[in-house]
């Protein structure tokens, strides 16, 4: 079998695998609620199979580098999520995505320009959500309606996931493990649940699930520098495994408060 065949089969397994994570936890996501689908969509669906197959092309010092460029690129994805949340109350889904996704790309742009280390990366982060989750916590609780889903809706999510894939490990021997760390974090869940939900159960709804990802997100930028440390000193299947630890638990612990809190009204 040809270099260039094995190439294309390997990308195309690894596309149809994330994609599978991603619709998997993204059905949950709309059948759940806005509470527990935030949980879920805050785990590590995928950017966690894109460090994957990155760690299989690659050493730990590039794994580590690139946890390192998407720590600051976390903090970026809470603005999003609130630009997202104050313009879907009034905006269609289109315009309201556009102008987060606008706002992460300038910050994942000026994020490139600062040399940053791992205290810095966890002060981006929390200041950002310092800042964002008080700014998001009116915007919490809504009904959800019910969701009726669409014939294309499981394929477009397929199709962005993959696409993510197929950049990430295409262009990561070439540009690099900061840039690879940048695309990498691409809230293509999160864009996925807008792009789709806002259209059917209205902005308000979909804009609840977003802002009650804020703590989850926070603790995904957590398992992110766990991910840098654990890859300098135990190589990348450790810190893999202790990254996806690390998001899993602390989303358990999440919904465990939530549930003590709910149980105690």
């Amino acid at each position: 079998m040809s270099p260039d065949l094995t190439f294309l089969l390997t990308l195309g397994f690894r596309m149809a695998i994330t994609a599978a994570f991603v619709v998997s936890a993204s059905v949950i996501t709309e059948r759940s609620g806005p509470v527990i689908g935030a949980l879920v969509a805050t785990l590590p669906i995928s950017t966690g199979p894109s460090y994957v197959f990155l760690a299989l092309d690659h050493d730990a010092a590039f794994i580590a580098e690139g946890a390192l460029a998407s720590l600051p690129i976390n903090a970026a994805t809470i603005v999003l999520g609130l630009t997202y949340v104050v313009l879907a109350q009034r905006y269609n889904a289109f315009v309201s995505w556009s102008c987060g996704a606008a706002v992460w790309i300038a910050l994942a742009a000026l994020s490139r320009t600062i040399q940053w280390s791992l205290v810095g990366g966890l002060a981006a982060n929390a200041i950002a959500f310092g800042i964002c989750i008080q700014l998001l916590a009116r915007f919490r609780h809504v009904k959800m309606p019910l969701i009726t889903r669409r014939w294309y809706d499981i394929p477009l999510r397929a199709a962005l996931v993959a696409a993510l894939v197929a950049t990430v490990v295409t262009l990561s021997g070439w540009v690099g493990p900061g840039i690879s760390g940048v695309i990498a974090l691409f809230p293509i869940v999160f864009s996925s649940i807008m792009l789709i939900l806002h259209p059917r159960i209205g902005g308000p709804a979909t804009a609840a699930v977003v802002a009650n990802a804020g703590w989850g997100l926070f603790g995904f930028g957590v398992a992110i520098a766990v991910l840098h440390v654990a890859a300098l000193r135990w190589g990348s299947a450790i810190a893999l495994v202790l990254a996806l630890m690390t998001g899993v638990s602390w989303n358990l612990a999440l919904w465990w408060f939530g549930h003590r809190r709910a149980v105690a009204r």
